[in-house]
């Protein structure tokens, strides 16, 4: 069986960028995004300068994500290896773009369709070799079957040292590296200025105090009177980088051309994770409670609350479909659903959960109303309960197996999310629900339980925040996402808002002010946004090329 592959000869490579231009010209490539691109990485300091170039583009991974996370088969793989992508069925619920590891994949501006390198599939099954390979001048490039040992890039392979990008996330990447510079294929390792291709200039900003004399170094001594330096920031070496010999050390790298990548998900996705979590987590209040009569179950009770949770469900769907670049073709999940997309599975869960949990607010209103017996109703509620139940908890954990399929941001890989999610939707679900004793006469029993629920659960949700916080890292990009949320650009919604606003000003309130209840419920579910916007935007910040 054919497998395709690429293989760039780093040592060769002259950073011309036809390779880019010629995949731009054979696409129809828009302005503004890339198929193809060379990056630029600098590592030394004037005049001992060295400008190392790599060719980047889609891997044509053995095991695409990429592929798993699409809910309508737009991204496929061919039986020849090729990862190809059909625009003319894509959604643009942009998931590839999360789930590739490598930035490979963008959002077409004309089409509003997911995009990336075909290996030219249409020049492939032809005969010919894609265009980047032709048109190289220092035939830097290759292209052919991996399993045709008779192959160029076979022969090549076998003779070379070669590497790839992040084996670690187990991809099977089929884009080949000789002289793979470390600097260049790792994206975290060489920083990244705002600036490319010149020097960013120096400013008074860039220049730290103990440079500019503005603060005198102490002087330590050990006991034998031994001067000793002051500890260093993590990241920051006295005087600047490591010279050697007076010549500073290769560690002083920057990136100085790249491709840049669009965030992909904002303020839509935090805003659903806190709506979906009210809806399911009312519901799942209601089921338990007419399941297990966890309180006295009041018609007028379920169906205040029970409108209030389906409304809170309308807005998820409008803003899952607005999320869309193609919301006109949301139907395609489905009619036509990928079933090991997380997307297509949580939007089969929605769509069923909707229907059994409005089935059930019907029959308990045709019972108010009269059109059915009261204890036609009252028998079927057990069951009715049990059947809601597990879609409504479904409805507020996918979201963790979705992400988990997002393989290119490491710090939404986390075991304890579908437990975080699950106290989540219980903290702003029982504040709803409470907030909603303003205006319905609930049973003393329902009130005594959401008095007590509202409180533990946001106590309960704090510590899995911080347990969270106290995993080892599987990556360095889940290290910077993290610390990009908790120190970094993100800081401010974490601590401010999703820490203090959405937990410890609700306690805070609720133990001083018997009376603050609908105060302490705002504020929890506005500091659910706060902290779900930084959960969803820290880990897009952190480049994966």
């Amino acid at each position: 069986m054919t497998n395709y592959g690429f293989l760039i000869d780093q040592s060769k490579c002259i950073g011309c960028h036809a390779c880019s231009t010629a995949c731009k010209s054979e696409n129809q490539v828009p302005i503004g995004v890339n198929r193809t691109w060379v990056k630029y990485v600098e590592t030394g300091a004037y005049p001992d300068v060295r400008r190392h170039f790599q060719v980047t583009r889609c891997n044509h991974c053995a095991n695409p994500p990429c592929v798993r996370i699409c809910p309508v088969t737009a991204m496929y793989q061919r039986d020849d290896g090729i990862v190809e992508f059909d625009p003319s069925i894509c959604i643009g619920c942009k998931s590839c773009m999360q789930a590739c590891p490598y930035d490979s994949i963008y959002l077409d501006p004309e089409t509003n369709t997911a995009a990336k390198c075909t290996f030219c599939a249409h020049r492939v099954d032809v005969g010919l070799e894609p265009a980047c390979v032709v048109v190289c001048p220092e035939h830097a490039i290759l292209a052919g079957d991996l399993n045709n040992p008779a192959s160029e890039i076979s022969r090549k392979l076998v003779t070379s040292k070669v590497t790839v990008r992040k084996p670690e996330q187990g991809t099977g990447p089929k884009l080949f590296y000789i002289n793979g510079n470390d600097w260049s294929l790792h994206p975290s390792a060489a920083q990244t200025h705002d600036s490319y291709v010149w020097a960013d200039k120096v400013t008074e900003q860039n220049v730290s105090a103990y440079e500019r004399g503005a603060i005198a170094l102490p002087v330590l001594k050990s006991k034998s009177g031994t001067p000793i330096r002051t500890p260093q920031e993590q990241g920051m070496p006295l005087n600047g980088p490591i010279q050697i010999g007076g010549r500073v050390a290769e560690q002083m790298v920057q990136t100085t051309y790249n491709a840049q990548h669009k965030i992909n998900w904002h303020w839509e996705l935090p805003s659903y994770l806190v709506t979906k979590s009210i809806a399911g987590g009312m519901f799942m209040l209601l089921s338990l409670g007419a399941g297990l009569g966890m309180f006295t179950f009041d018609s007028a009770t379920f169906l205040a609350a029970g409108f209030t949770a389906m409304v809170f469900m309308l807005i998820t769907t409008i803003l899952l479909i607005k999320d869309l670049s193609q919301p006109k073709r949301f139907l395609n999940i489905l009619l036509r659903p990928q079933w090991k997309s997380w997307v297509a599975r949580g939007a089969y869960i929605m769509v069923t959960f909707t229907a059994v949990a409005g089935l059930w607010w019907l029959l308990e209103g045709a019972a108010q109303v009269g059109i059915l017996p009261l204890e036609t109703v009252a028998t079927v509620r057990p069951f009715a309960a049990w059947i809601v139940f597990p879609f409504a908890l479904g409805v507020v954990i996918y979201t963790a197996f979705l992400l988990g399929q997002a393989e290119g941001r490491d710090m939404w890989q986390n075991n304890l999310l579908p437990f975080q999610l699950f106290a989540q939707s219980m903290m702003v679900a029982s504040g709803v629900f409470f907030a909603l004793g303003a205006f319905v006469n609930f049973s003393a029993d329902l009130q005594s339980l959401l008095a007590v629920l509202f409180p533990a659960s946001i106590a309960v949700n704090l510590l899995l925040t911080f347990a969270g916080k106290l995993n080892s890292f599987p990556t360095d990009t889940a290290m910077l996402a993290s610390r990009e949320m908790t120190h970094g650009k993100f800081r401010n919604h974490y601590w401010w808002g999703g820490i203090a606003l959405g937990h410890i000003v609700p306690l805070a309130l609720l133990f001083a002010f018997s009376a603050s209840a609908p105060v302490a419920v705002a504020c929890s579910v506005v500091g659910l946004f706060f902290y779900e916007f930084a959960f969803v935007m820290a880990p897009q910040h952190i480049p994966n090329s």
